[in-house]
């Protein structure tokens, strides 16, 4: 059997700098990522950290979820439902990614929006009045309370 070939020991310790150099992140990543609750570890007799090799996966999806722009808070919520540290099964992963997936449409939406609407200003730079997305005369979005109210519409 060649090392290719070799199964994966799931039950095999990993060390910080291990985990981060599979992860591909900094050695900092993962102590931020345990300090927020992300992940977690165990401590080794000489009290360093050792991590299960199924924190590789948790930190991919962080990753990904953090580069589509969800809050690691919100993250740490839908891995929570989850006892720490256990193998994901294909439901559970799929369970998250629906989950998220309203949160990636609305997001897409409004930025698409964003996109759409700005599109003049950003071509010109001028914010028109007469054309501008953005206006707002006499303030009338004032009285539906604070904030780029036209922007943050559904």
């Amino acid at each position: 059997m060649t090392k290719k070939d070799k199964p994966i020991d799931f039950t095999r310790m990993l060390t910080v700098g291990e985990v981060a150099h599979r992860a591909g992140v900094p050695v900092s990543t993962i102590h931020f990522y345990e300090s927020r609750g992300l992940i977690a570890s165990t401590r080794s007799s000489g009290n360093q950290r050792r991590f299960p090799s199924v924190m590789l996966r948790y930190i991919a999806v962080i990753k990904v979820a953090q580069r589509a722009g969800i809050p690691l808070e919100e993250i740490k919520e839908a891995l929570g439902r989850y006892p720490p540290g256990s193998k994901l099964t294909a439901g559970q992963w799929s369970e998250l990614s629906t989950a998220w997936r309203a949160i990636l449409n609305e997001r897409i939406k409004r930025l698409t929006r964003l996109r759409d609407e700005l599109d003049g200003c950003i071509g010109c730079g001028c914010l028109s009045l007469d054309e501008c997305p953005l206006r707002n005369p006499m303030d009338m979005l004032g009285e539906e309370g604070p904030g780029p109210r036209i922007l943050e519409r559904p």
